[in-house]
């Protein structure tokens, strides 16, 4: 049985999509969807964390349900003569 919810995705690009989480009641994972442990590299060091899905979950059953446009990385500046601040953002006022 799935059990359903929505999510925002920001990779490949951005969108809203419907995706199956992990039964609560799970007795394996407790409903986190799976187990992490660490491992060493062959001087004991930590070398890293490895992931193990739980059964009751399938990572990677989603859909997409709508694509969402993507955001402009700078806000635009208004060149504006009644900004106080003026068009760079800085202010042309005495300091007193």
């Amino acid at each position: 049985m799935l059990r359903l919810r929505i999510r925002v995705t920001h990779w490949p690009r951005p969108a809203l999509i419907l995706t199956d989480t992990p039964r609560p009641g799970c007795l394996d994972c407790a409903g986190e969807g799976g187990h992490s442990y660490d491992y060493g590299d062959h001087t004991g060091e930590y070398a890293g964390t490895e992931w193990d899905p739980c059964p009751c979950w399938n990572e990677d059953h989603r859909m997409v349900l709508l694509p969402l446009p993507r955001r402009h990385r700078w806000p635009r500046r208004r060149d504006d003569d009644r900004d106080p601040w003026g068009p760079a953002g800085y202010s042309n006022e005495p300091p007193f």
